[in-house]
């Protein structure tokens, strides 16, 4: 691709005034810059500031992107699009280093490859001398840089209607024991219906005081607007829920109360009690929801006494999914959505077994969802509709309406 008038002028006033590490890296900056933008005019069918009748869209600012490369990292402009995304085809979502050997290393320790392999690995792409351990290290270091960042960005670009709390639990190496710590793992999704990846801690799932710490820092950070968290009913969780996201519903993941459910009967009626209570999410209206739910409770009541007991208990945090635009109950009635993720982290976890400290959890688990979220910010598709969402909206702006008062907002 020839450069224009413009890249070349400043390429040569580069050339001028740079030490030669900082003009490689100005020209690998300038090179990629104008494939990206060269693709983005492709795509829209445009250049930048052209006017054409085979426009199909428009530019709508640029987002930031730190690309590492051998020259050093290099700080590049994304375009954003007001109709869709763009995201250039010459920078894979999700590789926070380009090609060659950093990349390699990267991902193996992500991987969770030992260091002695990850020499091995890089012996066999032709690099004959290797890697030291003080080079994993520094790279290591650089990912920590990255992943601190993650955690503590501001949250405050966009409110959350929606909050997703899950926790996966992983064998960490602690005062020469090993311990079983849960990793917790905030998502939430945006008033425009894009899921982000909001935060992660590691500790007790069941103290509040962890909890509360967790949900604090999310609140400093800008997390607002939450109408409705999603979780499993941990102890410390709900008690932190009620003194931290004050006027935020709970929904009670349905998946994990009917664990609990059937837990309270003889395993030859588990089938039985489970079928009944799956009969409650098969109706269309809040109303039916609520009378097919007590239904089952008082149906239950004559044989299985406490398995009809917790169902009673649980009412209002198992339907709290019912006051919302139905679109949505799909996703919001569990904590489904969040088992990707958790699968994800698992499945790299699974190769580093017990790992030596929190820090190196935190290291693996930052990278793993860091790289989920980029992979949801550069996805095409929505996770809720716009549609869904106007309606969630009027209902905030409106106040509290039945179903089918939602359904009418268009």
């Amino acid at each position: 691709m020839a450069l224009d008038q413009s890249a070349l002028s400043e390429l040569a006033d580069a050339l001028k005034t740079t030490e030669v590490t900082d003009l490689v890296r100005d020209a690998v900056r300038l090179v990629f810059q104008e494939l990206i933008e060269a693709e983005a005019g492709a795509t829209i069918g445009a250049g930048l500031y052209e006017r054409s009748e085979t426009r199909t869209n428009e530019r709508n600012g640029h987002r930031p992107r730190t690309l590492s490369t051998k020259a050093g990292d290099i700080e590049l402009g994304i375009p954003k699009l007001r109709k869709g995304s763009f995201f250039p085809s010459i920078l894979e979502p999700r590789r926070r280093i380009d090609q060659a050997l950093y990349a390699v290393v990267m991902e193996a320790y992500v991987a969770g490859v030992s260091t002695r392999a990850v020499d091995e690995l890089v012996q066999a792409l032709g690099i004959g001398t290797g890697i030291s351990r003080s080079e994993v290290s520094r790279i290591c270091k650089g990912l920590d840089e990255h992943v601190s960042a993650f955690r503590e960005r501001r949250l405050d670009h966009t409110s959350f209607p929606y909050v997703y709390l899950d926790a996966t639990y992983l064998h960490v190496r602690e005062d020469h024991h090993v311990v079983s710590k849960a990793v917790v793992i905030a998502t939430g999704v945006s008033q425009q219906g894009m899921r982000e990846v909001l935060g992660f801690g590691v500790g007790d799932s069941e103290d509040e005081v962890f909890w509360r710490a967790f949900l604090t820092s999310l609140r400093k950070r800008g997390l607002s607007g939450v109408r409705l968290v999603i979780s499993d009913a941990h102890a410390g969780l709900v008690a932190a829920l009620r003194r931290c996201l004050q006027g935020a519903a709970h929904q009670r993941c349905r998946v994990h109360f009917a664990r609990n459910l059937l837990a309270s009967v003889q395993k030859s009626q588990q089938e039985m009690v489970a079928a009944a209570f799956r009969t409650v999410f098969a109706y269309a209206t809040r109303a039916e929801i609520e009378a097919q739910y007590d239904h089952v409770t008082d149906m239950l009541a004559t044989r299985f006494a406490k398995a009809s007991e917790l169902m009673a208990e649980a009412k209002e945090e198992v339907l709290a999914f019912a006051s919302f635009p139905r679109e949505q109950w799909r996703q919001l009635w569990s904590t489904n959505p969040l088992e990707r993720v958790n699968k994800e982290l698992k499945r790299r976890c699974r190769v580093v077994g017990i790992f030596p400290n929190e820090a190196a959890v935190v290291r693996l688990a930052g990278a793993v969802l860091l790289d989920m979220h980029d992979e949801w910010q550069a996805a095409e598709r929505r996770y809720f509709s716009e549609g869904s969402m106007a309606k969630l909206l009027a209902e905030r702006d409106n106040g509290p309406g039945s179903l089918t008062e939602l359904s009418a907002v268009s």
